[in-house]
């Protein structure tokens, strides 16, 4: 087997190996979603899950509230509302502002997302790293193996076995 280079480098790669993580959770995600026939992407959870807790949201609150891009916001933004999930508004005073919501769909998937597939991704995380404990690159290791060993989306599996 080929030495895992950015393993092996430790801190010096600690935001590679993050975002390695980062991807292999969310693709993880994505099967259990698919298998539920949710019709989203993984990705797109994050910015219902705003609207719904904190209400309708401008692009710029929105971007912030789940810390990535206005631009990345703004294209999630024009895919869930071709898709009935969310209403975007011009406002009043200023054209170039939009006040995003929930429209009666995306307030249905949030809800059956909350009672249904988010336990079942939350419980598939928790399994995976419930028990790490140690320093952050021993932690890295353990989630990278255990991803490796047993995927979020067969950890989900296996727990609704149970």
């Amino acid at each position: 087997m080929t030495e895992d280079i950015v393993r092996t480098f430790g801190f010096l790669c600690l935001g590679t190996r993050m975002k390695r993580i980062g991807e292999r959770l969310q693709a993880d995600t994505q099967k259990i979603m698919d298998e539920m026939e949710v019709g989203i992407g993984a990705s797109q959870y994050p910015v219902l899950a705003a609207i719904d807790r904190l209400g309708p949201l401008t692009i710029g609150d929105l971007a912030g509230a789940v810390g990535i891009t206005q631009p990345g916001v703004t294209r999630s933004i024009a895919q869930l509302v071709h898709l009935g999930l969310l209403h975007a508004e011009q406002t009043a005073g200023d054209q170039r502002r939009k006040i995003v919501s929930l429209s009666e769909k995306g307030q249905r998937l949030i809800e059956a997302a909350k009672s249904q597939v988010w336990p079942r991704i939350e419980g598939a995380v928790v399994d995976l790293c419930g028990k790490l404990d140690g320093p952050l690159l021993q932690q890295l290791n353990a989630i990278e193996d255990g991803l490796a060993a047993v995927p979020l989306d067969r950890r989900n599996q296996r727990l609704a076995n149970k």
